[in-house]
């Protein structure tokens, strides 16, 4: 029975929520269209994580568990997908759109002669065939698009489809050895120490813009993600200055994020970046400038210099988990 196959992405072992979401979706789907939903995930020493995918939807796991698959390479993982494909025959591949989506959704879909659908906030099943709907134009409108009859493989943006847990226990199943040898080869991977949130998986974000004034007032803004629980964001501007790093970038070109709560302190809000954090459930923006754009997409807005905004919210919010 043909049904949807979606790529499990994995980090260190730990299976990534982008990629939970994308499965608890397709389950959603399935459901409704009379499909079947499978599931693949590669890497080394994960196996034991294949049969919990169970209780997010997925009836059977695909599994190439390889040495030369610890680290990720869009060679070697394409493979491995190709031969998931192979023995599933799905009507559609559903990836998260993470940084590894992105670069592996277009390799499977070259491979497999198939159409890619990219960054998907909506997505249903019509007469067999998958319909998906993506931001265009910077976010300012919807497009919505199929596979024109043939299979398509679908990344899904993170944050936007709920991750639902039920019971259940999947079938697993390795796939045969990745044949040959992998070009190209990560050999070492070098990280910066802390361990800060993904700013394209957070569910909450704070991010700063140029009216912090300085990288030595990127503190106060970690202060109140820390509280929060929040991931720390940045506006280009501030990342071209060097002022942080640009994993922290939202934006059209740095991460697109929709997380539950975004706190915008000092961005005007340029079309760049509201194209990449427009879609969150609730913005709220802090800025002096009564005029500046970001109040047009933000449900709660403050007019003030956020240096006599932000210090006195620390203070409210830590007084809150105090009596808790």
């Amino acid at each position: 029975m043909a049904g949807i196959l979606v790529f499990i992405e994995q980090r260190n072992g730990n299976l990534r929520k982008a990629s939970l979401e994308a499965l608890s979706e397709a389950k959603r789907l399935a459901s409704g269209a009379g499909l079947a939903v499978n599931a693949v995930l590669v890497g080394h020493g994960i196996g034991t994580k294949a049969a919990e995918l169970g209780k997010y939807g997925a009836g059977k796991v695909f599994v190439a568990d390889e040495e030369k698959l610890a680290r990720y390479s869009t060679e070697g993982y394409a493979a491995a997908v190709r031969a998931a494909v192979e023995k599933s025959s799905p009507v559609a591949l559903f990836m998260a759109a993470t940084a590894l989506g992105r670069d592996l959704s277009g390799r499977v879909a070259a491979r497999l002669g198939w159409g890619c659908l990219a960054d998907v906030v909506r997505v249903q099943v019509e007469g067999g065939a998958v319909v998906a709907t993506r931001p265009v134009y910077s976010g300012k409108a919807l497009a919505t698009a199929d596979g024109a009859g043939k299979p398509v493989v679908v990344t899904l943006r993170p944050n936007v489809f709920p991750a639902g847990i039920g019971e259940g226990k999947a079938e697993v199943e390795a796939l045969p050895q990745v044949a040959g040898d992998i070009r190209a080869v990560v050999r070492e991977i070098l990280a910066k120490e802390g361990g800060e949130l993904d700013v394209a998986e957070a569910d909450v974000i704070v991010s700063g813009g140029r009216g912090i004034k300085g990288p030595e007032n990127f503190a106060l803004i970690r202060d109140l993600a820390k509280l929060l629980g929040a991931a720390v964001g940045a506006s280009r501007a501030v990342v071209d200055a060097g002022w942080i790093d640009h994993a922290h970038q939202v934006g059209q070109t740095g991460k697109v994020v929709s997380p539950s709560l975004y706190i915008a302190c000092g961005i005007s809000g340029a079309i760049q970046h509201l194209a990449g954090m427009s879609s969150s459930k609730l913005i709220v923006a802090i800025n002096k400038d009564p005029e500046a754009p970001i109040f047009k997409v933000a449900d709660y807005g403050i007019v003030g210099d956020l240096f006599q905004v932000v210090p006195p919210l620390i203070e409210e919010i830590k007084k809150l988990k105090a009596e808790v």
